[in-house]
């Protein structure tokens, strides 16, 4: 069996080594280990290896703290002490600008993690009944693979909600329409948690009443889904606390439903809004533009501080929703938002928003390609734009654009760890004209 020594984790968190002029990716390993491998995809520039065996192991490799690690696909990296899992993602940053972007960050943010333990606050589950295993399965879906991995506990979610994962089995199971129900979506409030049901059938007088019990036993709100998101409505108790995620620096309080996109690390999401609103600088009298604001995480901030925010998001549900959140605040005086498709963005589109001072941009996982490629080359361009990215590669392309077609400099750049014990990457960068 052939042998490597690891020299670093891709952006997937295998392990690169080199055989006979090829790469090869061995899922499991980490750098700096000499290991025993069998590859079992093969290309012809690259391999894809299963780890057989460590024969000289990393000191950051530490015992996976879940017991369905390695059967769960929903982690990558509990076998990784937290603080190689930072420095590793800061890596894969700095080799994407590097790279991808042919840029280096003039200087590195301190990386922002907290505890990797019990963050997700929103998830989804799948359902599954199999009989085989005993009956129906609540879970994440098994490594690279479509079956339900059979779990009864996940530290990566609250420890209420993990504590669920089991009495939701064995109440599905009683379900008439047990296998009519492919998913379980879930949002941890402030105050309240929220079960979303994805239903291909409505319950029966019968399945409402067991719903209706577990909902008082564990002290959840239950909501029927039984086509898109559109539809999810509550079902039972009808007079809960409404969900919602607060910003306590800000004195931000976020509503937002179930089926709304929202940060699930809330711990992390608040450093972050921290970071971003020191690094953006807004000030009285400054007009800003916050691109893809979602319901207004960065935007509420921003206008806290007295600078006038325009939102732009393509989403119509998430504009109302942050307008609303304004109003709630107290911050409709100085915010606005609109509905567009910054994908399509053009030079003319921006231009009819008027000049920004600053901007903050955070776009989904494809970039905002189209926005950096509209922006002006003179005076007329914001000064100062924080970006978040969720995405280190695009991230480096759009970075790209900015410093070497826009005139911008990237002052600086480091990860924000939003999702511990998994390979994805988040990362916030600073750029300034000049």
């Amino acid at each position: 069996m052939p042998t490597g020594i690891i020299e670093s984790l891709d952006h997937e968190a295998r392990g690169i080594t080199r055989l006979d002029g090829k790469t090869i990716f061995v899922e499991g390993a980490l750098p700096g280990e000499l290991v025993e491998f069998e590859s079992h995809r093969r290309k012809p520039s690259y391999e894809v290896a299963h780890l057989r065996r460590v024969l000289k192991p990393s000191v950051s490799r530490v015992t996976p703290h879940c017991p369905h690690y390695g059967v769960c696909g929903g982690c990558s990296m509990q076998h990784v002490d937290a603080g190689a899992q930072v420095a590793a993602k800061q890596r894969v940053l700095e080799d994407n600008l590097h790279h991808l972007g042919k840029l280096d960050a003039e200087q590195l943010f301190p990386a922002i993690y907290g505890s990797p333990w019990g963050y997700r606050h929103r998830g989804r589950l799948s359902v599954r009944r199999v009989l085989k295993k005993g009956g129906v399965l609540v879970g994440f879906h098994e490594k690279k693979s479509s079956y339900v991995a059979e779990m009864t506990q996940c530290p990566n979610l609250p420890p209420h909600m993990s504590a669920l994962i089991v009495p939701l089995r064995t109440m599905i199971d009683r379900l008439s329409i047990a296998e009519r129900l492919p998913q379980i979506e879930f949002a941890v409030g402030e105050r309240v948690t929220v079960l979303v049901l994805r239903i291909l059938e409505a319950p029966t007088p019968g399945d409402e009443d067991l719903l209706r019990e577990f909902a008082d036993a564990h002290g959840v709100v239950f909501y029927l889904q039984p086509k898109g998101p559109a539809t999810a409505y509550r079902f039972y108790p009808l007079d809960a606390p409404a969900l919602s995620y607060t910003l306590p620096e800000f004195a931000i309080e976020h509503f937002f439903s179930p089926t709304e996109f929202t940060q699930v690390n809330h711990a992390i999401n608040r450093v972050l809004v921290r970071r971003a609103l020191r690094l953006l600088d807004p000030q009285p009298g400054e007009r800003i533009a916050d691109l893809f604001c979602g319901l207004g995480n960065f935007t509420l901030p921003i206008a806290r501080s007295g600078a006038e925010v325009v939102g732009i998001e393509g989403s119509p549900e998430l504009v109302r929703r942050a307008g609303e959140n304004a109003a709630d605040n107290g911050l409709s005086a100085n915010t606005r938002f609109a509905v567009a498709n910054l994908f399509e963005a053009t030079e003319e589109s921006l231009a009819a928003l008027g000049h920004f001072d600053k901007m903050l941009i955070d776009p989904p996982r494809e970039g905002a390609l189209e926005v950096v490629k509209a922006l002006g080359e003179n005076d007329s361009a914001p000064a100062r734009i924080v970006y978040i990215s969720c995405n280190p590669s695009t991230l480096a392309r759009d970075a790209a654009i900015l410093v070497h077609q826009k005139g911008y400099r990237l002052r600086g750049a480091g990860v924000v760890n939003m999702f511990p014990n998994t390979s994805h990457v988040e990362s916030i960068a600073l750029f300034e004209r000049g």
